[in-house]
């Protein structure tokens, strides 16, 4: 797994799953924040039809932190929103899967089970979203 993709999944997994889940893997390691976690904004930019120039949405609340292992390795860790907490757990996991040893126990124990929740969570939304749907069409009257 990518660390894109790892971090994606912690991103987007709830704080307390995401603890949860850790604290099972019982990997213990002490850590120093080297920055933050701090919040700010990010500028969101779109595209029409996906395809299209490129041009700002808007902005939205971003917290970020940075943590340092005790032998000198780095994790970073960004989080929509102002969960400071989750960015700093996010930049935990991050730099402990600098670590050959650790790296696969976190992809298989961790990643893949909470990536396989969202996707369960994301194709439950979307049938519920599927079972509401409206078929509309239109009725041509001759005369």
């Amino acid at each position: 797994m990518t660390p894109t993709q790892r971090h994606r999944v912690l991103a987007l997994t709830p704080h307390t799953r995401l603890l949860s889940v850790w604290q099972t893997l019982g990997i213990q390691t002490s850590h120093r924040c080297v920055r933050g976690p701090e919040t700010g904004m990010a500028m969101v930019r779109g595209r029409m039809g996906g395809s299209g120039s490129a041009f700002n949405l808007g902005e939205m609340t971003l917290t970020r932190a940075s943590v340092m292992l005790e032998d000198g390795s780095l994790g970073h860790g960004w989080v929509a929103g102002r969960d400071q907490d989750q960015a700093e757990l996010i930049a935990l996991i991050d730099a402990c899967a600098r670590h050959e040893s650790w790296a696969r126990r976190i992809d298989t124990e961790l990643v893949e089970p909470l990536a396989q929740a969202l996707e369960e969570e994301r194709a439950q939304a979307s049938r519920q979203a599927a079972a509401t749907r409206v078929d509309f069409f239109t009725m041509v009257r001759g005369e």
